[in-house]
């Protein structure tokens, strides 16, 4: 997507809707089609004045459960002016325009990831409702031939200073309409005036989802739609030498079954895995239809991987040398110097999305034009795949996004929009494609797996003189284009996290493990790995220097300051910020208290995509390693709260899903496969096993907000492992803790 943007005063124009309503956030150079489709009353607009004086205000982004629907309109109308009791919403397609220098976006960047939703809109739409409710002011000010300045704008009406009288916005529609776009956008209400923002408020589609009127990708019937399935190589990078379908093509209802070409090994995804289609008149048909396939394969370019070749691969490079990304002051002379030194390694295995939607998605290809539905973190993506697979021009493909069952990161990657498209096209039809739950725990981009290794050295007074952080490890950026070797390690290691720029005599190393596995974005990337690491060593580092894990970290963190911070959700990070959250926690949770035998405490905090989160709990493990998690205190600090109802949730549904990542999850690789299929054996954690109570504290900073959907989940497990630790002296270091407890104590 090129970099140029339409300037905000130029993407906003006005019209009427075929119902008298006054709608803004048109973007300019639609072209006729589109000015047609405005006439007639459809929903492309940010803002809609409806006659009855309710509105409807658009929704850009994708839904994934972080709550943007909501949080989104919520700027939209404290600059309207509008009673949210009367607001609803309209989920808006992909928006795309072609410029002499590319493609750019013409309602704004549209994406889910990062954690960046709130923070890209947060001046834009409220902007937008600024504008709107300047325009509306103006043609009520024109009526009563006052000064524009002696009307304001209250819950849904202008109202005359002059006159006491006033007028419904949608009395004002027509005037509004005709007049121009201000000059200049006009000035947004300061912070101290917000009457809807900083409140909270329930979803604003909840109804919809618990009376099931939601509708999500899976959902999606179209008229003439065929259905279709695949049956992907068991094996990683496995090739069709040939299939059987006799049987397939007896199954009632099927109408064709063919071969989906996979990527060659090593070259970048265009779809994960090779395969066979059987499309159907029916979803019961198309998967009946599958299991009557025979196959035969290839055997893998990776039959000869494991996990324990993955692990002893990770060893192996570990006792060598790597990559050295960040290197300040002299770590080798002050380690030597050191009065002490502690080291240990760490192991964070694969792991699997497990949205409670699989993949899935509708594809429409024609002769000039797709349509694509679709529950996508990336709509540009699908549009690029389905241009990439037809050559159609991308104006001309349509993607609508559904409210998503789950993303994770997993919605980021579009190979099952491809593997649709495909389809689509070979058949000469619409065709909905849906996978298994196997399919989505076999086939998946997995979070990367590697192996962590610390040194730090003290002085004598309990101070860290030396700290390096080693890591081998499968790099997400495996077989993504355009990635030299030398940046591979860029999304495994943030260089500037802590401890960079607060131990004086840091080494940062990667080391690069082969592997098969694919790989990809999963719930805030590697800080979920990285926080994990980094904060169980804080605590052993205090525990060998005789300090308290609480009072070292606050040493490290330091007073209130900005140190320069070049990854994603920077510029600065400032980790006084943590030290604030940590306090609280502590304070909470009566972080000093005397507990009984085997109870104890555990703590950690992290800084992840702008946003600041700390965690403490409080756990009992049993002389069997029974463990039981009496209690949970998170607290998050992401700048200007928005929807405190909103980010309480994902506060909530982070460390919940820390929980079940912690204790439970980890995919294992068998002769180049996948062993787990499902939640028999990819064990999301149960009802009875995560806390009754999570007690959620925001902690407002500054003036303007910062992510929050990834916040909740990093300190998680370093919370836990930590607390362990403190109760019965066991040391967890390898992801996930299942049994070891049991093994270690009984």
């Amino acid at each position: 997507m090129s970099a140029v943007m339409i300037s905000r005063r130029n993407f906003l124009v006005t019209g009427l809707t075929a119902a008298g309503g006054f709608a803004v956030g048109l973007p300019l150079g639609l072209g006729s089609a589109q000015a047609d489709s405005a006439s007639a009353g459809k929903i492309g607009f940010y803002v809609e004045v409806r006659p009855d004086n309710s509105f409807v205000l658009g929704t850009a982004q994708p839904e994934i459960g972080q709550g943007v629907r909501t949080s989104l309109t919520m700027l939209i109308a404290e600059e309207l002016e509008v009673p949210w009791e009367r607001v609803s919403i309209e989920p808006m397609p992909l928006g795309i325009v072609k410029t002499a220098d590319g493609y750019t976006w013409k309602y704004g960047g549209q994406g889910a990831g990062g954690s960046t939703s709130v923070t890209d809109a947060w001046e834009f739409l409220r902007q937008v409702g600024a504008t709107a409710r300047e325009m509306l002011v103006t043609a009520a000010a024109q009526r009563w031939s006052v000064p524009v300045g002696r009307c304001h704008a209250e819950a849904g009406y202008v109202l005359c200073d002059d006159n006491g009288q006033r007028f419904s916005y949608a009395e004002l529609a027509a005037d509004a309409a005709a007049l121009p776009q201000p000059e200049e956008p006009p000035a947004l209400k300061p912070q101290s005036e917000f009457s809807l923002v900083g409140t909270p408020r329930n979803t604003i589609d909840a109804r919809d989802i618990v009376t099931g009127k939601a509708r999500y990708g899976i959902d999606t019937e179209m008229p003439g739609m065929r259905y279709a399935v695949i049956q992907r190589a068991p094996q990683l990078d496995a090739k069709v030498v040939s299939y059987d379908d006799r049987e397939v093509r007896q199954v009632p209802g099927v109408v064709d079954v063919f071969k989906i070409d996979g990527p060659e090994p090593g070259a970048p995804y265009h779809i994960l895995a090779e395969g066979v289609a059987v499309v159907a008149t029916s979803q019961w048909a198309a998967f009946e239809g599958r299991r009557k396939l025979r196959i035969e394969w290839t055997e893998s370019p990776w039959k000869d991987e494991s996990t324990e070749t993955f692990w002893a691969q990770t060893a192996e490079l570990l006792s060598g040398e790597g990559q050295v990304v960040r290197d300040d002051g002299d770590f080798v002379g002050a380690l030597s110097a050191a009065d002490k030194t502690v080291e240990a390694r760490y192991q964070v295995p694969y792991v699997n999305h497990a949205p409670l939607e699989p993949q899935n998605c509708y594809a429409d290809v024609r002769e000039d034009s797709v349509h694509i539905i679709a529950p996508t973190q990336s709509p540009s993506g699908s549009n690029r795949a389905a241009h990439t697979i037809t050559g159609i021009d991308r104006e001309k493909i349509r993607v609508d996004m559904t409210r998503v069952g789950g993303g994770f990161g997993r919605r980021l990657t579009n190979d099952y929009t491809a593997e649709a498209v495909l389809i689509s096209q070979k058949i000469g039809a619409p065709v909905k494609l849906v996978w298994s739950r196997e399919d989505d725990v076999q086939h998946d981009f997995y979070r990367p797996s590697g192996e962590h290794e610390f040194k730090a050295g003290l002085s004598a007074d309990g101070k860290v003189t030396a700290w390096t952080h080693r890591l081998a490890s499968a790099s997400k950026y495996y077989r993504r284009e355009n990635v030299a070797p030398e940046d591979m390690y860029g999304a495994e290691m943030y260089i500037d996290d802590f401890p960079a720029g607060i131990v004086d005599n840091l080494r940062i190393e990667w080391l690069a493990v082969t592997s098969g596995v694919p790989r990809g974005s999963w719930r805030a990337p590697a800080h979920t790995a990285n926080a994990f690491t980094v904060q169980s060593f804080i605590d052993e580092v205090a525990h060998a220097a005789g300090r308290d894990p609480l009072e070292l970290r606050l040493e490290l963190y330091g007073d209130n300051r900005e140190l320069p911070y070049g990854q994603h959700g920077g510029p600065t990070f400032n980790p006084w910020r943590l030290s604030r959250l940590l306090k609280h926690v502590a304070k909470e949770i009566d972080y000093g208290a005397e507990r009984p035998k085997g109870r104890a405490v555990g703590i950690a905090s992290h800084f992840t995509f702008g946003g600041y989160a700390a965690h403490a709990l409080e756990v009992e493990v049993g002389s069997q390693g029974e463990l039981d998690i009496r209690r949970v205190v998170a607290a998050v600090d992401c700048g200007v709260v928005v929807n405190p109802r909103g980010v309480e949730a994902q506060l909530q549904g982070g460390t919940i899903d820390g929980f079940s990542t912690a204790l439970n999850l980890e995919i294992t690789v068998d002769q180049g496969r996948i062993q787990q299929s499902n939640f028999h054996d990819y064990r999301i954690a149960r009802m009875a096993e995560i806390p009754r109570n999570i007690e959620c504290h925001i902690l407002p900073y500054g003036d303007t907000p910062t992510g929050m959907g990834e916040m909740g989940i990093p300190t998680v497990a370093p919370a836990l492992t930590n607390a362990i630790y403190n109760a019965c002296g066991v040391r967890i270091r390898k992801l996930p803790i299942a049994d070891q407890l049991a093994k270690q104590l009984s």
